[in-house]
């Protein structure tokens, strides 16, 4: 679905694993396929579910550090409205109550994680690489804008 279609969907309020593809040729009503301009792949077992995280990792894009996943985003992406326009997003909702303790809900929220890791894997697998921005050693955005602030300073 397009960035746009994001908070759409019903499943959005469930915990799960969001995979984002950055691209100018519209993937729109595809099925999903392993392809190389998917840029991050993240989870969440919040109790605002997949809607809230992708809200913070759209806050994160345009400006306002929520997500650490979309700062290192930033990087590249730092142009909100043509990201926006170009940005795709996939989702594999898991039905359970997050913030419970019970056993079945725990179990799923395992899942969600696990799940997480197999996508990476499934990625690495395909590509030899982890998608660009869940490669930790990815500067993030705030990190090289405080490193340009320090040395204007220096000067």
């Amino acid at each position: 679905m397009t960035w746009a279609d994001r908070d759409a969907s019903a499943q959005s309020r469930q915990p799960g694993v969001y995979v984002i593809a950055v691209t100018a040729t519209s993937i729109r009503g595809r099925k999903f396929s392993w392809r190389r301009d998917i840029i991050y792949v993240g989870m969440t077992n919040s109790l605002n579910g997949l809607r809230g995280r992708l809200r913070q990792f759209d806050q994160t894009m345009s400006g306002s550090l929520r997500h650490g996943g979309a700062d290192r985003v930033r990087v590249r992406h730092r142009d909100y409205t043509r990201f926006t326009k170009q940005a795709y997003v996939a989702l594999a909702p898991f039905s359970c109550t997050p913030g419970s303790t019970l056993p079945r809900d725990l179990k799923v929220m395992g899942e969600v994680a696990r799940f997480e890791y197999l996508c990476l894997a499934a990625y690495a697998d395909k590509f030899d690489r982890l998608p660009e921005f869940n490669n930790r050693k990815t500067p993030k955005h705030s990190r090289t804008r405080r490193k340009s602030r320090s040395a204007r300073r220096a000067t």
